[in-house]
C-alpha cells in the first residue's frame, strides 16, 4: 500500500502508517509528479492542487486525504465519478481557527500591529491616535456556523458582543440553538454590524459573495474577518475599500492566491492584519487533522465508507455498494 504525500505530515500521524511505503513530495502542484503517483493507492494533500488529469494518471488509487475541511483545491467530481472518496476532517481543527479569529479581532480593535511597529520606532504617541475601541457591546455576523463559525460564536459571546449568525444550511433554531440570532439575508444587517467574520467553504456559491455592494453597505468603523478561503471576498473591492476608508481595517489569515506576492494589493492595503494561511496550524490541530485524515483514508483502503467526505454522492458509485458505513465518535 503507498501513500503519496503532498507536505510532510507530524510523527503521530505517520505513525498510523507502519508497514506501508510513503513518499513526501513537497508539491503545490500534485501533475508535476506524475511518475510518484501512477502507483499511489492514497493522496494525503495539505497545500497542493489535485486536478482531474492527476487522479486520471493514478491508476490505482482509491482515495484522497485533505488535512482540513477545504477542499477547492481538488477536482472532486473527478475523483467522484471514479469513486474516490476525498476525506475530510471536520471539526479537527475549529478551535484553533476559532481562537486565530478571536485573535486578529482583538488586534484589529486594539491597534496591536500598529502600535507594536510605532513603538519600536520611538514613536510612543501613537498611543494617543484614538483608534482604539472595546468588544463589549459590539455587533458580529458569523457566516457560516459550523464547527469553526459556531465556536467563534461562543468565544465572541464570552466577550460580551452581539452575535448575528448566518447560515443558509441551518433553520432558525438551530442557529439560535447556537447562541446567535439567526439571520434570513445577510446582507440585510450588514448596515448593523461592526464585525464581519466569514467561516464557508470556497464554492461555485460563495465565489465572491462579499463584493462592492456588500462591502459598500457597511459602515466606515466596520471590519471584515477572513479565516476561511480567499475567493470568498472580492480582494479588489476589498482593497479599495481600505484604502479609501470606507472600511476600517481587516483580518486576513487567506487569499485568492495563496501564498500571495510581496506585491498584492490587498496585503499591502491600509489597515490590513495578514497571517500566512496559519490559522488551522497550531500543534494541537495539525496533530489532531492528519490522525484524522489518516485514519479515514485507513478506512476506505480497508472497504468502509468514512463518513467524512467532500462529496458523499460517491458512495453510489458502483465500488461501493453493500460496502459498511464506519461510525467515529
Amino acid at each position: 500500500m503507498k501513500f503519496v504525500f503532498s507536505q510532510g505530515v507530524v510523527p503521530e500521524a505517520m505513525a498510523l502508517l507502519q508497514g506501508a511505503e510513503t513518499k513526501v513530495l513537497n508539491a503545490l502542484n500534485m501533475a508535476e509528479h506524475p511518475a510518484d503517483i501512477a502507483d499511489a493507492d492514497a493522496l494525503i494533500i495539505r497545500i497542493s492542487r489535485v486536478p482531474a488529469e492527476t487522479i486520471a494518471a493514478a491508476e490505482k488509487l482509491r482515495v484522497i486525504g485533505r488535512t482540513g475541511v477545504g477542499f477547492d483545491s481538488i477536482d472532486v467530481a473527478a475523483a467522484t465519478a471514479r469513486g474516490i472518496p476525498v476525506v475530510l476532517t471536520p471539526g479537527a481543527s475549529s478551535r484553533s481557527v476559532a481562537e486565530h479569529t478571536v485573535a486578529l479581532l482583538y488586534a484589529l480593535s486594539k491597534n496591536l500591529v500598529e502600535s507594536h511597529n510605532e513603538q519600536k520606532k520611538g514613536n510612543y504617541q501613537v498611543r494617543s491616535r484614538g483608534v482604539t475601541f472595546e468588544l463589549l457591546g459590539k455587533t458580529i455576523l458569523v457566516m457560516g456556523l459550523g464547527s469553526i463559525g459556531g465556536e467563534v460564536a461562543r468565544l465572541c459571546r464570552a466577550n460580551g458582543m452581539r452575535v448575528l449568525g448566518y447560515n443558509h444550511h441551518m433553520t432558525a433554531e438551530r442557529i439560535a440553538a447556537l447562541g446567535a440570532e439567526p439571520v434570513e439575508d445577510f446582507r440585510n444587517v450588514l448596515p448593523e454590524c461592526d464585525f464581519l467574520t466569514l467561516h464557508l467553504p470556497l464554492t461555485d456559491q460563495t465565489r465572491g459573495l462579499i463584493g462592492a455592494e456588500e462591502i459598500a453597505r457597511m459602515k466606515p468603523s466596520a471590519m471584515i474577518l477572513n479565516c476561511a478561503r480567499g475567493g470568498i471576498v472580492d480582494e479588489k473591492a476589498l482593497t479599495s475599500a481600505l484604502n479609501e476608508g470606507r472600511l476600517a481595517g481587516a483580518g486576513v489569515d487567506c487569499f485568492a492566491q495563496d501564498p500571495p506576492n510581496a506585491d498584492d494589493p490587498l496585503l499591502n492595503a491600509k489597515n490590513v492584519i495578514a497571517t500566512p494561511h496559519s490559522a488551522a496550524l497550531t500543534k494541537e490541530a495539525m496533530i489532531r487533522v492528519q490522525k484524522m485524515c489518516l485514519e479515514g483514508c485507513l478506512t476506505v483502503l480497508r472497504g468502509e465508507k468514512w463518513p467524512y467526505v467532500a462529496d458523499p454522492k460517491v458512495y453510489d458509485h458502483p465500488l461501493w455498494q453493500g460496502k459498511q458505513q464506519t461510525l467515529r465518535s
